[in-house]
């Protein structure tokens, strides 16, 4: 025995100057009353001071609450902030039982007694009490009935409920001051592992800051980092499915750019309106959003059913002062406690710390931008200042030259190099055309559109074409044909990444002689000879109408062989 009449199991006096000087004063009188339950009750009190992770604490409190006071159940009552309750942790029951019973108590009758008058309640009977009105089907008979506060400092934070005195018709007043007691330090360790949480989770969010912030400025893909972002925040919340929607061009809603989780597929790519949407609404009001039934809040009446099995959400702008870039979206089921302003305080930062990073990166992004036009520039003007005149001098200088020659073939092959230097200035006047149709804006040319389509298609095929441009591309070819190219060429790499199964392409458009020969190649499965031919039937057409044609075929290695030809000038 130790000098406080307690002994530990092993052997070592328990340290009782580590707790708090009420919680010890209750522990004293305790002992006074009677000193059977102080070993017990000692050492569940510190017990539950040794979890640090707030689910365990709280399961941990329960359980050594019923086996202090001998109850036949137990259960935690979580308060929420809409002074319901947000948890209701049990011990008795079964799984199975728990099951059969449905959805878990929010805090009515005897327990909501509790919650509106936060002091011990206790009865013999349970049926008695005038806020008693009955259990659902398959709850298990329960008759007497022991309640108190979980106060964690001067906030209730929920109710330990017992029911069922074991050997006895009711619980007595000593029953009440063991409880009350595990009740305080209960207080105290729910507090010190919500400290705990707090800080772990502040490292995570500066950790998740952190790879964010170095993915975008040092120029990583964007799709990327919006999977960080979501998947940093629904792992730091324990949310069930995460998603972030950007702003559609033209202030068209937003669009979802990436979700992850629970019935992802239906809100990826998802194009919400401003008005009827919870992210549209965070978006509107520039603050987050609190849903505490996202299948059923009025705010949400746009876009497909897609809230199956989540329950609760929160909607937080993406903002850099009074811009708002994007929403984060974060929704848990309803076996999770629902999100509240003080645990997603932290989000919001998160949230703001993307927004500049994205801001950030944006503004590298022009001025980059920026300076690669003003390269363009001078590479154009070195072009036309430079180049063309000393490729125009040369065969100005090779003309004169012939007069001298006397050998047929010598001058045929002198009048076929002033043919190709010729040729040679109209493939860098082109090119000029190209580098200062960007400089200024202007809609873009058809290499420009040629690659940007290419680029498109790599998501969807999972790897990068090759691709070879030949020719006076963008000063022979009508806007009107370069449409047509355009189109030819989705659709041709579309094919490829739904029906193919290639893991290589080639992308090759040329002009020459009069003729614009688009081909597109795949090392894939070819075609299925009963598949459907409908889309080579539009790209066949395309080319009728302008007076060229379209051939398939299958490459010697295998794959498939798509060449669309026509005339740069038709009738």
């Amino acid at each position: 025995m130790t000098e406080d009449g307690v002994e530990r199991a092993d052997g070592a006096p328990p340290r009782l100057e580590v707790l708090p000087r009420e919680l010890r004063a209750h522990l004293a009188a305790v002992e006074r009353g009677t000193g059977e339950s102080m070993r017990s009750l000692l050492e569940a009190v510190l017990s539950v001071g040794r979890e640090l992770e707030l689910p365990q604490v709280l399961r941990h409190i329960v359980e050594a609450a019923t086996v202090l006071v001998d109850a036949e159940y137990g259960a935690l009552g979580v308060i929420g902030e809409d002074t319901r309750l947000s948890q209701f942790l049990t011990t008795g029951m079964s799984e199975e039982q728990v099951r059969a019973i449905g959805p878990l108590p929010s805090g009515h009758g005897i327990l909501g007694e509790l919650i509106r008058h936060p002091e011990p309640l206790r009865l013999p009977e349970l049926s008695e009490h005038p806020a008693s009105y009955g259990f659902p089907p398959n709850h298990p008979p329960m008759h007497s009935f022991l309640g108190v506060p979980i106060k964690v400092g001067d906030r209730v934070f929920g109710n330990l409920y017992l029911t069922g005195k074991r050997g006895a018709k009711a619980f007595d007043g000593e029953d009440e001051t063991v409880l009350l007691t595990l009740a305080m330090a209960a207080g105290e360790a729910i507090e010190n592992a919500r400290l705990y949480e707090m800080s772990r989770d502040r490292q995570r969010w500066l950790e998740a800051n952190a790879e964010i912030v170095a993915a975008l400025l040092s120029g990583q893909d964007g799709d990327r980092v919006l999977r960080l972002i979501v998947g940093h925040a629904r792992r730091i919340l324990t949310a069930d499915m995460g998603a972030l929607a950007l702003p559609v061009d033209g202030g068209g809603g937003l669009r979802v750019a990436y979700a992850t989780g629970v019935d992802a597929d239906i809100h990826d790519g998802l194009v919400l309106p401003c008005e009827g949407s919870l992210v549209g609404a965070s978006f509107q009001a520039g603050r987050p959003l609190i849903s505490m039934d996202v299948q059923h809040d009025p705010r949400i009446t746009a876009g497909p059913p897609r809230w199956r099995g989540l329950r609760f959400a929160v909607a937080v702008p993406l903002a850099v002062g009074d811009t708002v870039r994007g929403v984060l979206l974060l929704a848990r089921s309803a076996a999770r406690e629902p999100f509240t302003e003080a645990g997603t305080a932290p989000l919001l930062a998160f949230a703001g710390q993307a927004a500049l990073a994205m801001e950030l990166a944006g503004r590298r992004h022009d001025a980059e931008q920026i300076a690669l036009l003003e390269d363009r520039d001078r590479i154009a003007r070195d072009l036309h200042d430079l180049a063309i005149q000393r490729l125009f001098a040369t065969g100005m200088t090779l003309q004169s030259a012939l007069r001298f020659v006397d050998h047929p073939q010598a001058r045929e092959r002198l009048l076929r190099a002033v043919d190709d230097l010729d040729e040679t200035i109209k493939i860098i006047r082109s090119t000029i055309f190209g580098l200062r149709s960007r400089e200024t804006e202007r809609a873009p040319g058809l290499r420009a559109r040629t690659t940007t389509v290419v680029e498109e298609a790599v998501r969807a095929l999972g790897f990068t074409p090759a691709v070879r441009m030949e020719g006076l591309i963008d000063t022979d070819v009508p806007v009107a044909t370069g449409d047509h190219v355009v189109a030819v060429l989705r659709e041709a790499l579309s094919n490829i990444g739904r029906h193919a199964h290639a893991d290589a392409a080639e992308v090759s458009l040329v002009v020459r002689d009069g003729l614009l020969t688009l081909t597109v190649s795949d090392n894939g499965t070819g075609i299925a000879p009963d598949g459907r031919r409908s889309g080579l039937d539009n790209l066949a057409r395309r080319a009728e109408g302008l007076g060229g044609g379209l051939t398939v075929g299958v490459r010697r290695r295998g794959g498939t062989r798509l060449v669309w030809t026509v005339p740069l000038v038709h009738t």
